[in-house]
């Protein structure tokens, strides 16, 4: 249908992500936000960062998912609309990365939401997230 084909073209040209940081140790937010600044320029791409689940397409987590955090992770995924896509930044947010085994933890972000695309790295680099989700967007086109 021509209105779905509208659709999809509007996603991929202008995604709209959301961060969130399941408890991390902050080196990989600060690399998602050095992809945002001018440097790195991922506007370029039509990316921007919003605030609320209910504007954005994807959901960037970075760290590992911790017990407390649960909830509220997939609580901010299912406030997201359909279609949404979630990228694990990190190698935490992955596997659980140096945190695996802690009692406070429960592993990667895919223990609790579904993910789509997975980008490893501690910390992952600015120019590996652009990667990352250029190829997300990029597998959308089939």
């Amino acid at each position: 249908m021509i209105v779905d084909r509208i659709i999809n073209w509007a996603r991929l040209k202008s995604p709209w992500i959301i961060h969130f940081n399941s408890g991390a140790c902050n080196a990989c937010d600060i690399e998602v936000l050095a992809a945002l600044t001018p440097r790195y320029d991922v506007e370029r791409f039509g990316v921007q960062l919003k605030g609320s689940p209910r504007h954005a397409d994807v959901l960037v987590c970075s760290g590992p998912v911790t017990i407390q955090q649960r909830e509220r992770l997939i609580t901010i995924y299912e406030q997201m609309m359909e279609p949404k896509f979630v990228i694990a930044v990190g190698t935490c947010a992955c596997s659980a990365g140096v945190f695996n085994g802690c009692y406070c933890v429960e592993g990667g972000v895919d223990t609790a939401i579904p993910v789509n695309a997975y980008i490893p790295g501690c910390p992952v680099k600015p120019e590996a997230i652009i990667d990352g989700v250029v190829k997300l967007l990029g597998s959308l086109k089939d």
